[in-house]
């Protein structure tokens, strides 16, 4: 038997989950119907949820032997559920994707028939429309892929998700990057393999809302950036000669210009601070994610997992 992780992490989706499962469900033993040597687990991660979302991770692992689940002691972000789902999946292929229902389920067929005999490693779904977002953020979005690709050595497709069918041996290569600072579209990417890009609608949740706002994605877009180039790094060097080049400039003004050397001080006085402090702001965010790295912190602290929920019910 053939086994298939599906990891799913969990932030605020009480509302969602009872039709995640009844959709995952479905399309999984319809799977194994078809090919008869497949069995699944639903490696759910709860990222300190507000709602009942553990709650309902109870009822579904009464019920199901296949659900298994980890709830983090506090919110660490998404990064690190899916983190945490790779690590704790055990099954020979694994799946990442989200319970919002904006990850269809009915591709996982498709899916599995590209990566089962080794043809790719790896198979995910992409993005060709943006509708539902606003043209602000759509616009954001593909600028963020524009940079990144122009100034990191690691290729991002655009559009592509984390809602990824991946071999054990891709998913044990990420792992292999434990870093505490995590981008995971650059890291699969970055650990390179065979991937079949799918191409779909994006499709809108069925109900409540997303929990990524403009703040946090554009947060999450630096995360990126950091993590997968250094270009910012010499950014310091292109300010330090544009401000230079003005500063002379303005030195040779200032001996034609009457009372040119008073804007020419307080001019170069501006530039030369500026300069300061952008380089000085870039370097500190860049040793900012040094410094968290040498802590050695791990990625996530599980608070429950159903091995103890089963087994303290047994009590």
């Amino acid at each position: 038997m053939k086994l298939i992780s599906i990891v799913v992490p969990c932030y605020n989706e009480e509302e969602v989950l009872p039709m995640f499962y009844k959709e995952i469900t479905k399309v999984t033993d319809e799977m194994s119907r078809q090919y008869g040597d497949l069995s699944f687990e639903f490696l759910f991660v709860n990222d300190g949820s507000k709602d009942k979302t553990l709650e309902i991770f109870h009822s579904l692992a009464d019920r199901d032997s296949r659900v298994r689940y980890i709830s983090f002691s506090r919110n660490f972000g998404k990064e690190s559920g899916i983190y945490a789902g790779l690590k704790n999946s055990k099954g020979d292929f694994v799946v990442v994707m989200d319970a919002d229902l904006q990850h269809p389920p009915a591709f996982l067929p498709e899916m599995y028939s590209y990566v089962k005999d080794g043809e790719y490693d790896c198979a995910t779904t992409r993005r060709t429309s943006r509708k539902g977002e606003s043209k602000i953020r759509s616009w954001f979005a593909r600028k963020f892929y524009q940079i990144m690709n122009k100034i990191s050595q690691t290729e991002i497709v655009d559009g592509a998700q984390d809602f990824r069918f991946m071999s054990r041996q891709m998913v044990d290569a990420v792992l292999e990057m434990s870093e505490y600072n995590r981008f995971s579209k650059g890291i699969f990417s970055w650990v390179g393999f065979k991937v079949k890009y799918m191409p779909y609608e994006n499709v809108e949740r069925p109900v409540g809302t997303s929990s990524w706002s403009f703040w946090g994605l554009f947060k999450y877009s630096l995360e990126g950036i950091m993590a997968f180039s250094t270009v910012p790094l010499a950014f310091s060097i292109f300010l330090a000669i544009i401000c230079g080049t003005l500063g002379f400039v303005l030195l040779i003004m200032s001996l034609f210009a009457k009372k040119g050397s008073q804007l020419a001080s307080v001019a170069t006085t501006l530039l030369t601070g500026a300069f300061q402090l952008a380089s000085t702001g870039i370097l500190g965010m860049y040793l900012g994610k040094t410094y968290m790295e040498t802590k050695k912190r791990p990625v996530y602290i599980a608070g429950e997992t159903d091995e103890s929920y089963r087994a303290k019910k047994k009590k």
